[in-house]
């Protein structure tokens, strides 16, 4: 009697456990990046007085959610540093370089979320850890979700415009000087579809 009792629970355990394991793959779904409607940005103060703007040509990205209003989801972000793009050869080298983003031993801009909050309507904060040039550190992203909506084939798709400042020097990238400013303005956006 003591052992049918074990075994009738031991199934109803491993039944629940099957059932949350379903159910968390059934419900958790990722969202593929477009790149040909998508882009990511920079920009940064020259001398005080004018801006310059950059691009990482070569970059990928990943979201994860389960939920209709994108209150759980993830996010998965990388940029290839080496693909940094001002429209200017000789800086764009400069910038390749040690002295700030140093390509070589660091390919990759890397960005992992930790939290995704509705601020209201369609307005986010995106919360993550940022790692460039070898160090990594929190920064926060205001976020503007828009969709989702059919797309051709009944995909669902969904634009997501993301920006925020973070201080360069805190990543080891470049050193402060009256030349450029030590904040950088991110401006990205992303087309995500299911």
């Amino acid at each position: 009697m003591n052992y049918i009792f074990k075994q009738t629970n031991m199934k109803k355990i491993i039944l629940s456990f099957a059932a949350a394991l379903v159910t968390s793959l059934t419900f958790a779904q990722d969202w593929a990046l477009d790149k040909a409607h998508s882009h990511v940005g920079f920009t940064i103060v020259h001398l005080k007085i004018s801006e310059v703007d950059g691009t990482f040509g070569k970059f990928d990205a990943k979201m994860t959610s389960s939920k209709d209003d994108f209150s759980d989801a993830v996010f998965d972000f990388s940029a290839e540093t080496a693909s940094v793009n001002t429209g200017n050869d000789r800086r764009d080298n400069h910038l390749r370089s040690d002295d700030f983003f140093g390509a070589e031993k660091n390919p990759a801009i890397t960005f992992k979320s930790t939290s995704v909050t509705k601020v209201s309507g369609n307005n986010y904060k995106i919360t993550g850890n940022l790692t460039m040039k070898g160090v990594t550190k929190p920064i926060t992203l205001d976020a503007v979700f828009r969709g989702p909506i059919e797309g051709r084939g009944g995909k669902k798709i969904v634009g997501i415009k993301a920006s925020g400042t973070l201080n360069r020097i805190d990543f080891g990238v470049g050193t402060s000087g009256p030349t450029v400013d030590d904040e950088v303005t991110l401006k990205i956006s992303g087309e995500f579809s299911k």
